[in-house]
This record gives C-alpha cells, sequence and structure tokens, in this order.
C-alpha cells in the first residue's frame, strides 16, 4: 500500500500448543501479534513493538511476522517464549497461559517510545499484556501518552478473565485505558466480563459512558456486529462460514481489518473518525466481519490476504 500510515502493535506474542479432537498442534499467536499479522497480510504498514525471544519458538514467531509483512520494531531477547495451552471443544477454544519471565513482558515504557517510528499514526493494544504487572503499566503510560500527543489509540481488551488473580484491579484499568481511546473493539463475552450482572444493553451504555472512543464496535459471535459512531449506530449480520473449523483469531482479524479500513480509506486520525457516517461505518465492519469469517474457516489464526477479502468482498456483491 503506497504511502499507508505507519501502525504500531503491541502486546504479548507465544505459541498455541492446540489439542483439537485429541490431536496437538503448535501454532504462533497471542491476540497483538495476530493483528499484527493480519495488518501486514492487507498491506498495511504495520511495526510489531513487542519483544520476541530468541528461542526456537521465537525464531517462529518472527518468521511469521515478517511472512506477513510485519517489520519487527521489538527487540529479539533471551527469554522463554510465552506458551498458551488451548483447548478446542466444538470449535470454541478455552487456554491457560505459562507467561511468567517471558520475552513479550520484557517491556518498559522506555523500551516501547523507543521502538515506536516517529511517523506512527496509530498504536494498538489489549489482552494478555494488560493483565499485571510492570509490562502492563509501561502499555498503560504508553497508550495515554500517544493519546494526548494524538496518535490514534486502539484498544481491543479481549478479556481472560480466568488468568486474571485480581480482577477488581484489571477492571480498573482497562476503564482508565477506554478513557484514552479513539476506536475500542470488544466481544460480547468482554463486555459481560467488564460489566458482569449488568444487561447487554445497559452494560454497553455503561461502556460508551465511560470511554472518549469516537468508534466503539462490539462483536457478537454468530450475531453479528453492533457499531456506536456519534450518533449512528449500525448493525450487520455475522457472513456465513463454509466449514467453520474454529473461531481462534476471529476477533484479532476483525480488528485488524477494522483498521486496515480506516488505513485505506485515509480515516485513520482522531478527528476523521468524527467524520465517519453511518454508510461508511457499516462498509468498514462488513468487511471486518467476512475477514473474520474467512479466519473462522482455517485452523488457528490464519487471517486471509488483502487479495483473499477483496474477492470475498466482491462476490457477496
Amino acid at each position: 500500500m503506497p504511502m499507508s500510515p505507519v501502525i504500531c502493535v503491541g502486546g504479548e506474542n507465544l505459541i498455541d500448543h492446540v489439542t483439537r479432537d485429541g490431536e496437538v498442534s503448535a501454532l504462533a499467536g497471542g491476540s497483538p501479534f495476530n493483528v499484527a499479522m493480519a495488518l501486514g497480510r492487507q498491506q498495511a504498514d504495520v511495526h510489531y513493538l513487542t519483544p520476541i525471544s530468541t528461542d526456537s519458538w521465537g525464531d517462529i514467531l518472527a518468521d511469521t511476522l515478517i511472512a506477513s509483512g510485519v517489520t519487527l520494531a521489538g527487540a529479539r531477547v533471551d527469554a522463554p517464549t510465552t506458551i498458551a495451552r488451548v483447548t478446542v471443544t466444538k470449535g470454541i477454544p478455552s487456554y491457560v497461559f505459562e507467561r511468567d519471565g517471558t520475552a513479550e513482558r520484557s517491556v518498559t515504557a522506555a523500551s516501547l517510545a523507543a521502538a515506536m517510528p516517529g511517523a506512527t499514526r496509530a498504536l494498538h493494544t489489549g489482552s494478555l499484556a494488560l493483565t499485571d504487572g510492570a509490562d502492563a503499566d509501561a502499555w498503560e503510560e504508553t497508550c495515554t501518552g500517544a493519546y494526548a500527543s494524538g496518535t490514534l489509540v486502539s484498544l481491543d481488551p479481549n478479556v481472560r478473565l480466568s488468568v486474571i488473580t485480581d480482577i477488581a484491579t484489571y477492571r480498573a484499568r482497562i476503564f482508565r485505558m477506554m478513557k484514552a481511546t479513539h476506536v475500542l473493539k470488544l466481544s460480547d463475552e468482554d463486555l459481560e466480563g467488564l460489566c458482569p450482572d449488568m444487561p447487554q444493553d445497559e452494560a454497553l451504555a455503561h461502556v460508551r459512558s465511560q470511554t472518549s472512543a469516537s468508534l466503539l464496535v462490539m462483536t457478537k459471535g454468530p450475531e453479528g456486529a453492533i457499531a456506536m459512531r456519534g450518533d449512528h449506530t449500525v448493525t450487520i449480520p455475522a457472513p456465513p462460514v463454509p466449514g467453520l473449523v474454529d473461531t481462534v483469531g476471529a476477533g484479532d482479524t476483525f480488528m485488524a481489518t477494522l483498521l486496515a479500513g480506516l488505513a485505506r480509506t485515509d480515516a485513520l486520525a482522531p478527528e476523521a473518525l468524527d467524520h465517519l457516517d453511518a454508510a461508511q461505518v457499516e462498509a468498514l465492519i462488513r468487511r471486518a466481519g467476512m475477514a473474520a469469517a474467512i479466519n473462522c474457516s482455517r485452523a488457528g489464526c490464519n487471517p486471509p490476504t488483502l487479495q483473499e477479502l477483496d474477492a470475498a468482498m466482491a462476490s457477496a456483491v
């Protein structure tokens, strides 16, 4: 993509040890890692900020991003790769993470600032990187600083309450970060994790009242997605998934496609978001939904290329 704006992405990278129908595989993964990969495949100028291990698993992670067109802006460090134990049951994954002392947690606010190019137009993070510890503090500081400087900040909490020891502190962090966010994407499961014991409509209204995001998108799995921008509310059905394999990385692919769409329409800037009309928002989330559907027809996170996505959108018209 000529003169594509620079999008920085950071957060965990890991190896998914996936057990599906009694068979075990090892796949490159991690929510922000997947977002970076999906952006690269859509020919965005994406820089991945998080360190990657120098071990053999790290080689797989680095090679996967490079093959997808991603610039490795973070260091390779002599610490182990994070491992996720994933069990897929009826297409739905469950996770157990091994993250203590791993490479992807070796970040500080200073190291992240050094990794970000001066031309950065957008910064995206979320998921495990925000759960706890000094690395979560570094990401919060970095995103808050980027927001204050006028860089578009994108947040996808990708809530994993099962791995969080202090849920109240975690929720407080996410709500603080929502106040320094321009694009907020969450799933209906994320919403339930952040606003327990609230009906969905009430929870969504509460989140919207707490966030500075100009564009708020909630995915609802097979029920489609809803997007809110100013007075506009757009809902779309989920596109069909021929031959569902699993949903691993579907939300990440959706998130990446939303950012790529903003970049391709010259709307990857805080002030540009305020001028999106309902038709533009609908086009963005329909394309994101199609990309997620393609991903669900494949094992693990395997986002479509720009050409694959363009062809799918053309055939859907």
